[in-house]
């Protein structure tokens, strides 16, 4: 395995390395943060109130931002892992790979090694983005999550990291250039919070929209992320209205449904965990076939 630690050490390098890359790989997150800070904040603390209309100020407040927070969450591990494969693609366009060909390394160890590399970067660039939101809900006053909260949210993001890695690495096979990858990444970036519902929250959009997106990982991913996060402040803004709760999980993509299917958490977990297993799959073929 020291072949391929080396390589996972190479890639890592690389990646961070190259500032304006790790920037835009947080670019979405960093959008998401400024629509809130503008304006979708206020909107969404308006809503509340309207809703919950004898609730504290504090409660709404501490609600939005859990929830902003477990949105930016989500995406960062899809836009880090996807932003870490720009490696392999500056490999390939810059002709690298007949270089590891002619060297004693086997394929298998090249494919772990962009793999695990786009995996553990997704990984450690969302728990930053975690401790981070722990901190500023910290500072504002705000309940921070649980160790039992901490070790479910962290469970669902080496989840959601191992997921997103493997669809990255499979999406980045196709492509051939450093503009074609920054023109992907800038699309997904752009997409992704529209599709996980982090943008605006999924009760603002048409049924049959909301049925799309929440047949997709992402935004099941998003759920599974939002639960452990926004659970003590959802408490505390309606634990005692049983009907209320579940229509802000609902509203806010707590929890989701598909048509009359409620997406459980283990059905998620499962979608999840199945994306996973054949990107992996995909992505180590197309990638095979790529290294010439």
């Amino acid at each position: 395995m020291r072949p391929v630690s080396l390589l996972i050490g190479r890639n890592l390098r690389l990646f961070f390395r190259d500032r304006a890359g790790v920037f835009f790989s947080l670019l979405s997150a960093l959008i998401l943060i400024a629509l809130y800070a503008l304006f979708l904040g206020d909107l969404q603390v308006d809503n509340l109130t309207e809703a919950f209309p004898d609730a504290d100020s504090g409660d709404i407040h501490a609600f939005v931002n859990a929830w902003v927070f477990a949105g930016i969450t989500m995406i960062t591990t899809l836009t880090t892992a996807l932003g870490a494969m720009t490696v392999f693609v500056d490999d390939r366009a810059s002709g690298r790979f007949g270089d590891f060909i002619v060297s004693p390394l086997r394929r298998l160890e090249l494919i772990l090694g962009y793999l695990l590399s786009s995996f553990l970067i997704s990984l450690a660039m969302t728990l930053i983005i975690v401790a981070v939101g722990q901190v500023y809900l910290l500072t504002q006053g705000d309940a921070v999550m649980t160790l039992t909260e901490t070790g479910e949210t962290l469970g669902y993001v080496v989840l959601s990291s191992v997921a997103f890695a493997a669809i990255s690495s499979f999406i980045a096979t196709f492509l051939r250039s450093s503009g074609a990858f920054a023109a992907l990444s800038t699309v997904v970036g752009s997409v992704i919070g529209f599709l996980a519902g982090t943008y605006i929250p999924v009760g603002t959009l048409p049924e049959g929209i909301v049925n799309v997106m929440n047949a997709l990982p992402f935004a099941q991913s998003a759920m599974l992320i939002r639960q452990p996060m926004t659970a003590q402040a959802l408490d505390a803004l309606a634990g005692s209205q049983g009907q209320a709760a579940d229509a802000v999980r609902t509203f806010y993509g707590i929890t989701a449904k598909v048509g009359d299917f409620a997406v459980t958490s283990a059905f998620a977990i499962g979608v999840l965990a199945a994306v996973s297993v054949v990107f992996v799959a995909l992505g180590a073929i197309q990638l095979a076939r790529r290294i010439r």
